[in-house]
């Protein structure tokens, strides 16, 4: 019998309906097929429920949500804070047996505000869509990025951004920004920060690389969707997402990348002990 390889699923979402809980368990649910390997998940309802998993796992996937990175002091973020330090002490013993977490769009700004990496503020208009993500230097050679052009497209859903790398707290703690918000020439803002590895086994995006064209497309063609898209940001802009998430090399195509490198690195790991 193949060794069971387990997956925790942070729910970050409190209990709003979303399209990325249902990314994370189809690309799961894919790579468990394809490679015909017994991946079982189980889903946490961290905010809402106050439910964190223990250390019994072998790969943390933390999702987006909704609301402010900054409400400090809430019981369920003292609990996630506690989990993220123990999945850290336990990758610097010397165990054999790492802990792999991915942290996406709200995990990324909490992990930026606990490693104090950068400004977190809110945007002058929240941003969504299929847009250009830029690799930075270090984002070419980074190995989960393997299969992606530049720039790459990915969904992006936030109205909060992490910006002004703190190069000091980079240097201090051997972390990489490996991606950027893409180049706007005629707007004097700076540029989000949108893909950091942490260490060896953390890594984290601002964009959603969960997400799928025949999801966001579905969501996009509601008519309440449809016209908030439309009021926030133009018919243009609204017919552009639809043609980007039909595009094979756009979206589909970060789907199909960059969680699946992640959990070949993770499994490879975790391979090599059992």
């Amino acid at each position: 019998m193949k060794p069971e390889i387990k997956v925790a699923i942070l729910d970050l979402y409190n209990g709003i309906a979303n399209e990325g809980m249902r990314g994370f368990q189809e690309i799961l649910n894919r790579y468990k097929t394809h490679h015909n390997l017994n991946i079982t998940y189980k889903i946490f309802d961290v905010r809402r429920g106050g439910e964190v998993p223990g250390l019994d796992f072998d790969i943390y996937l933390s999702s987006g949500g909704p609301g402010s990175p900054l409400d400090e002091g809430t019981e369920w973020e003292k609990k996630y804070f506690r989990l993220t330090d123990r999945l850290e002490d336990h990758n610097l013993s010397n165990t054999t047996d790492k802990k792999h977490a991915f942290f996406v769009c709200h995990s990324f700004q909490l992990m930026c505000r606990k490693y104090e990496l950068g400004d977190i503020n809110t945007r002058r208009s929240a941003s969504f869509g299929v847009l250009p993500v830029n690799k930075t230097e270090a984002g070419f050679t980074e190995s989960l990025f393997e299969g992606l052009a530049e720039p790459f497209y990915a969904v992006d859903s936030r109205s909060w951004q992490v910006i002004n790398p703190n190069e000091k707290r980079f240097k201090e703690l051997n972390m990489q920004l490996v991606a950027i918000e893409k180049e706007r020439p005629h707007i004097d803002l700076p540029r989000a920060l949108m893909a950091i590895r942490f260490n060896d086994y953390f890594f984290s995006t601002q964009f959603h690389p969960e997400a799928d064209a025949n999801g966001m497309r579905n969501l996009l063609l509601k008519e309440e969707k449809k016209d908030e898209v439309i009021s926030e940001h133009g018919d243009v802009k609204y017919k552009e997402m639809l043609t980007r998430l039909a595009d094979p090399d756009m979206i589909t195509l970060t789907q199909a990348t960059l969680i699946p490198n992640f959990l070949d690195q993770a499994v490879m790991s975790l391979q090599g002990v059992q």
